[in-house]
């Protein structure tokens, strides 16, 4: 099994240095690649030899395995894809596949409504659609929100194994306010999500405070082994309970808030609370709601307020209400 493992990440190795066009790939910069990557996923040095990679473009290039990548050679040296756009990851799935995932979705299923899966159900629907929409060539049913062109997704797996196996980096970073790019030691402790932006957070010492970077402004990371780790058994959970989005205050930035939602808004509010303090205290007359939440008084918190317009009033705190206030009347200042 470790040896198909280490195939599977030799051919995506492969599969990624190819799909770089802006490089001139040799056969001794791919063995460097593929080792340097089966080094940081078993922890030791490994070395990859020259015969194993050649086998492996032999295999990627031939329909055993259902690539069928069109790897050529070009001035006696250089390797590429023929096709620029091509990606083993993208390779339609046979019909031994198709089978395969069918049983598999089926027996999926049956798990479902245990709660130790009951996380699986987005999963399972999302296997079905692939599915159908392989076996009859048609558009997924389910639409994901994605966004193809966001910056730093390619940082993830390094960031998640950085995070996996506990290892210091070295983080070129430049924020939106910052005129220049700055390079630190960073310790990250987990990968979050929001708004369809990812985001790392860590620190970069013991001393300072937690950082939450957006992956999008990161713009190099290298391993620092010289500086041991910082293992502090982060809490994600616990960090973010009074948090909406990823901007976490002081704990005198926490209020206890009141807001009137409007009634042809109240059920998709209710149905989908702001946060998970989230409570109704009053049901009006004219079919408004009051709801409850306690949380941190955050930009994020200010926009999802904003982003309700006149549907939405904000009772308590002061401070929010005037906040809010100002910003509204700001905004039709400029209609």
């Amino acid at each position: 099994m470790a040896q198909n493992k280490n195939a599977l990440i030799r051919y995506k190795t492969i599969d990624k240095c190819l799909q770089n066009k802006y490089r001139r790939w040799t056969l001794e910069n791919l063995i460097e690649a593929c080792s340097d990557a089966l080094n940081e996923y078993e922890g030791r040095d490994f070395n990859v030899s020259k015969r194993c990679i050649q086998l492996d473009l032999q295999l990627m290039r031939s329909d055993k395995l259902g690539y069928n990548a069109p790897i050529v050679v070009y001035d006696k040296k250089y390797y590429r894809y023929e096709d620029e756009n091509y990606s083993i990851t993208n390779i339609p799935l046979t019909e031994n596949d198709m089978g395969i995932l069918s049983e598999t979705v089926e027996m999926l299923k049956q798990f479902k409504d245990f709660s130790l899966f009951s996380e699986l159900d987005g999963i399972i629907q999302r296997l079905e659609d692939k599915v159908y929409s392989e076996k009859t060539h048609q558009t997924s049913i389910i639409h994901l929100d994605k966004n193809e062109n966001l910056k730093g997704l390619k940082n993830i797996d390094v960031l998640y194994q950085a995070i996996l196996k506990k290892v210091c980096l070295w983080i070129t970073y430049q924020s939106f306010k910052a005129r220049d790019s700055s390079t630190f030691t960073f310790h990250p402790f987990i990968l979050k999500q929001f708004n369809n932006r990812w985001f790392v957070v860590g620190r970069k010492n013991a001393k300072e405070p937690i950082l939450t970077l957006a992956m999008d402004r990161i713009l190099s990371i290298d391993k620092n082994l010289a500086i041991p780790y910082l293992d502090e058994d982060f809490d994600g959970d616990a960090y973010y309970k009074d948090t909406i989005g990823v901007t976490v205050l002081n704990d005198d930035q926490i209020q206890e808030v009141e807001l009137k939602i409007d009634k042809n808004n109240a059920p998709y509010v209710i149905t989908k609370p702001f946060h998970h303090s989230q409570k109704v205290i009053d049901r009006l007359a004219n079919g408004s709601v009051i709801i409850h939440l306690r949380v941190h008084l955050n930009l994020e918190f200010d926009r999802l307020i904003l982003g309700f317009g006149d549907s939405i009033e904000v009772l308590k705190p002061k401070v929010l209400r005037n906040r809010i206030k100002r910003k509204l009347i700001k905004a039709a200042s400029q209609y």
